[in-house]
């Protein structure tokens, strides 16, 4: 990890944690943000510098769609970590995920050959596997199970998964990463919006499980996928696929976990398919009518009534890659929430 390394999405939930670890290892870093002055994590001490307000940290104007803020992020760094995107659950114009995931990656991959970058490690998704078959595992060999796109950034992830790889095979050097669900200590933004609903189950704002919380996901903490994207730099092979996962597990039994790990049960609502999806669409219909964002929209609701079952062992067996257990990841958040409570309600004026 010698030399400049820049940085797409570093203000974001994954990108944050990633630039604090590649800085910890005295990594100079070149950050791309639409913000001068990106907003710090909300964890962080008052009067306290943020992970990108540091020395070894340089912060270049723009976005993934201004090719020339690309041309001078790039400019003097030999590696790219890709990670921005538009993974939201709705835009008013769908366009804007084309624009993002598909056109923004072609941005960022110019730049990178322009400049003679001698890696790029781009961040997809495991949705681009598609949903399993029940009882089965994935991995990112499996033919993909069915052919159907739940949501606007499933499809338009895969369609830049594909040109990726097929960039690689003409000689590009890219690894592509694939995280699975990611949560943990962060920016309590969407893109964190697992944590989220650790925090809203704990505060009883969350008590209803779609298709009754039996479908199956995998879920990774956020500090594993940051080093997995380390590990990819170093180590992953040009034009490969690598699984970032953890567990596989039910939301049903993530829920469990929380409730074991904060010691106190916790109000649940099973429900089938047909609530949530009534739901789900008036808020989608609101959003287009009345521009109210959406809390979540049909094909989010679809994508946690069919299983995502992953296995991680090639980046274990090729990266050294070590997740960490899934109640343990829990832990580790649920502290980190009750801390964060904590420290607010110090802050709130009396």
């Amino acid at each position: 990890m010698a030399g400049k390394v820049f940085v797409t999405g570093a203000t974001g939930f994954i990108g944050t944690r990633l630039v604090q670890k590649l800085v910890g290892r005295g990594c100079a870093v070149r950050a791309l943000s639409r913000r001068a002055e990106p907003p710090p994590p909300p964890d962080t001490p008052p009067g306290q510098p943020g992970p990108l307000q540091h020395p070894l940290v340089e912060i270049v104007r723009g976005d993934i769609t201004d090719r020339e803020s690309l041309r001078r992020g790039v400019e003097g760094c030999d590696r790219v970590f890709h990670l921005a995107a538009y993974a939201k659950n709705f835009a008013r114009d769908p366009r804007t995920y084309f624009d993002q995931n598909v056109q923004g990656m072609r941005n960022v991959f110019d730049a990178a050959a322009a400049a003679g970058v001698a890696r790029v490690v781009w961040t997809s998704t495991c949705v681009t596997l598609g949903a399993t078959a029940p009882g089965a595992i994935a991995d990112e060999d499996t033919p993909r199970f069915t052919d159907r796109y739940y949501t606007e950034y499933e499809e338009t992830k895969a369609a830049a998964e594909r040109e990726a790889q097929q960039r690689a095979a003409a000689g590009f050097p890219v690894v592509i990463v694939n995280p699975t669900r990611v949560f943990g200590p962060g920016h309590l933004t969407e893109g964190n919006s697992l944590t989220r609903l650790i925090d809203d189950y704990d505060r009883g704002r969350f008590p209803f499980l779609p298709n009754f919380g039996r479908n199956i996901g995998n879920w990774v903490l956020v500090d594993d996928v940051a080093e997995g994207h380390i590990l990819a730099m170093e180590r992953g092979q040009i034009g490969h696929r690598y699984l970032l996962g953890g567990e596989n597990a039910s939301l049903k039994q993530f829920l469990d976990l929380v409730n074991e790990v904060s010691g106190r049960r916790h109000l649940r609502i099973p429900l089938g398919k047909l609530l949530p999806l009534a739901f789900s669409g008036y808020l989608k219909l609101q959003a287009r009518l009345l521009g109210i964002y959406p809390a979540i929209t049909p094909g989010w609701v679809r994508t946690f009534t069919v299983d995502w079952a992953y296995r991680c062992d090639k980046a274990v067996r090729e990266l050294g890659y070590r997740p960490t257990p899934l109640r343990e990841g829990i832990r580790i958040t649920y502290e980190w929430l009750v801390q964060l409570r904590q420290q607010r309600s110090r802050k709130a004026p009396r």
